[in-house]
């Protein structure tokens, strides 16, 4: 599985997505779309909007999202996911 967590620094929902992701032992690479514009510009392009957090896992995109959305998205996905 590859996934992205798009966030803004001090954003609490970036924060509690981070550790819902770290207690359910989910790797991720994290990208912080205020320290880089590129980032910015390919999570608006990814998720059509510009609040964070954004996660992309293979290719599927959760938009503006609390940790309570998580377990639902995760069960959407492919076994090959």
């Amino acid at each position: 599985m590859k996934a992205r967590l798009f966030i803004k620094p001090y954003c609490g929902w970036c924060t509690k997505a981070a550790r819902w992701l770290d207690d359910h032992d989910i790797q991720y690479e994290t990208v912080d779309v205020i320290a880089n514009d590129a980032a910015f510009e390919e999570m608006v392009r990814l998720s059509g909007q510009d609040l964070a957090p954004v996660l992309e896992v293979n290719g599927e995109i959760l938009a503006d999202f609390g940790p309570d959305e998580l377990p639902g998205f995760f069960k959407t996905l492919s076994p090959a996911s």
